[in-house]
């Protein structure tokens, strides 16, 4: 019996290899391309394949594809592209799980976005920028979206999803709500006499958007806090579209997806692109990524079956995450082939962006401003909650805090202290 025992051991080693093997089997392949046709110059991609959330060790790696779509000159998506991956990886506490690291993301995105907005702000820089920023580590894809250019996901399974949010005036009556309440004035451009044409602007100012990096001509309002994303496709992948306006405004999703199937990524960004200008000519920027994320070796970008028709395909191809998964074994789960929603949160308030709940909150320091990640002592930070509509009596250790320029950054973005005035109705608009 001991020999037998003795031969069926397994040496460490072997298990320690079978063990990474399978790590690296789990792990999908990474296939991108772009495309662009430039009207004014002032769209700006980054795209970093090789990140890691622990520097030189080179196992922790993570993707990064992002688009700037500028308005008003192009320095905001400049220095938005130099700095906002920075600012975000500032924010995230050290030495992490894997699986604590992508906990901490969204808060972390909001940070950065912030951050970057108001160190831009500090440089007296009056231009704007979109921005659509993915994070993809493993099979879990993250998404922050300012502005109106747009993420799409297809999964292998043929489901179409949304991963992030327009903030168009005209297409979003919250953040219309939202500017108003705070003491913007929406409206159309006055021409004179009564008439207004165009899209919904925001005065001053006249941007069409309700969120955006820069714009320091045009009331705090227009804010930088991100809608986020966080979704977690099955082993069989899928393929991500992230393009600006400048596509959205000639192509539906459904004609975006249809003209590129099948197509590798260089090629079918450049398929996109092609449509886009052929159906509505070069009157914008218009800037296309795709990004197939694949099982290992399998270099054919996937070919979803036919889609089936009704409501019911999205409420069963795409879940949130059940908080029971890991007490409760016996109960009924999604199959593993489903997009499985991790997060999402759009609230432009950061007392609701930024206070995360437990166990994440104690991933991050107390005593360090939650914007800018200066550290601060006890008594010297402002909690978010300050000056809350809600009338809640504050603890000495009721965070996150804010440094005082942080506190004066939100105070503005939520109306209750003037920003600089900036263009009227009767003047052109931006974006």
């Amino acid at each position: 019996m001991a020999s037998t025992k003795t031969d069926r051991m397994v040496p460490l080693a072997v298990l320690l290899k079978r063990e990474l093997t399978n790590e690296k089997i789990e792990m999908p392949d990474i296939l991108h391309g772009q495309a662009n046709q430039s009207k004014k110059g002032e769209d700006y991609i980054l795209l970093k394949t090789e990140c890691q959330r622990i520097p030189g060790d080179g196992v922790t790696t993570f993707s990064v594809f992002a688009l700037f779509d500028g308005h008003n000159g192009s320095a905001a998506a400049i220095y938005t592209k130099e700095n906002l991956l920075n600012n975000v990886l500032s924010a995230i506490p050290l030495h992490l799980s894997r699986d604590e690291w992508l906990a901490a993301l969204p808060r972390a995105l909001v940070a950065g976005f912030v951050k970057t907005d108001k160190d831009l702000q500090e440089k007296a820089q009056t231009s704007g920028t979109t921005v659509t920023f993915v994070i993809i580590d493993g099979w879990v894809v993250t998404v922050a979206s300012v502005g109106d250019s747009r993420c799409i996901l297809e999964s292998a399974e043929g489901a179409v999803f949304f991963l992030s949010a327009d903030h168009r005036l005209d297409t979003n009556e919250e953040e219309v709500e939202r500017i108003t309440a705070s003491g913007g004035e929406v409206g159309r451009l006055n021409t004179g006499g009564g008439a207004e044409i165009g899209p919904l602007r925001c005065w001053p100012g006249g941007l069409c958007l309700s969120r955006s990096i820069g714009d320091m001509d045009v009331g705090e309002y227009i804010v930088p806090v991100p809608h986020v994303k966080q979704v977690k496709l099955s082993s069989a992948g899928g393929r991500l579209i992230i393009s600006s306006d400048g596509v959205w405004d000639a192509l539906d999703t459904e004609v975006a997806l249809n003209c590129c199937r099948g197509l590798p990524p260089d090629v079918a960004a450049a398929q996109i692109v092609k449509e886009a200008v052929q159906l509505k000519g070069l009157r914008d920027d218009t800037t296309c990524i795709v990004v197939d994320i694949l099982p290992p070796e399998k270099i054919t970008p996937p070919v979803p079956p036919p889609k089936k028709q009704g409501k019911g395909v999205f409420k069963t191809m795409f879940r949130k995450k059940s908080t029971e998964t890991s007490s409760y074994p016996d109960r009924e789960y999604p199959e593993p082939d489903l997009v499985e929603e991790i997060f999402e949160e759009g609230s432009a308030l950061l007392a609701e962006r930024l206070n995360t709940e437990y166990p994440i909150c104690n991933m991050f320091k107390l005593f360090m401003c939650a914007v800018c990640q200066i550290e601060m002592k006890p008594g010297e930070g402002i909690s978010v909650h300050a000056g809350s509509s809600r009338p809640v009596r504050l603890r000495p250790w009721d965070g996150p805090f804010l440094c005082p320029t942080c506190q004066a950054k939100k105070e503005a973005m939520e109306g209750k202290r003037p920003s600089g005035d900036g263009a009227s109705r009767n003047s052109s608009g931006s974006e």
